[in-house]
């Protein structure tokens, strides 16, 4: 999947928010924890954990939403520090476990947190693909679902999100 198109619509989302909102200080930091936050909601959907539950995973179409909100901060840290020549998705990691999918996820976002390099930043694209595959999403409905997504944000910030 090339991702230049989806750069370019976070970028366009991400001026909007900070021109909408009046956001002049650097919100890197809490783009970070809101990514984390977005894995876990994803996690939770998916209930991949809850070996205490025999409540099954949420509807495929919420667990896909929550991926794309995930995918949103992802890209709109990637265009804070200008990582945003990442053409392709990366090779996803082939990790068939979510639970330790999300684990290495949440890994390789910390470690992008205090190290900002594109090895770190293709690390998370790479665990995003590994969820997208355990998942079954495929890159056109991801793609698909975060078109929509974004005009969903676009249309809060309009009405007062």
């Amino acid at each position: 999947m090339k991702l230049q198109e989806l750069f370019e619509m976070q970028a366009e989302l991400d001026r909007f928010i900070q021109s909408n909102q009046g956001i002049s200080e650097d919100v890197f930091r809490r783009k970070g924890l809101a990514l984390l936050v977005e894995l876990a909601e994803l996690a939770n959907e998916t209930r991949c954990f809850k070996f205490w539950s025999t409540k099954g995973p949420s509807e495929r179409s919420v667990i896909l939403e929550e991926y794309v909100d995930s995918i949103h901060f992802l890209l709109s840290l990637g265009i804070e520090k200008k990582l945003d020549t990442l053409e392709a998705w990366p090779e996803a990691i082939a990790e068939k476990d979510l639970t330790e999918l999300f684990l290495l996820t949440q890994k390789a976002i910390q470690e992008f947190l205090e190290d900002f390099s594109m090895s770190n930043y293709v690390d998370i694209w790479s665990c995003y693909g590994g969820l997208a595959l355990a998942l079954e999403f495929s890159y056109d409905e991801v793609l698909e679902a975060y078109i929509q997504k974004n005009k969903t944000n676009f249309d809060r910030q309009h009405n007062g999100y």
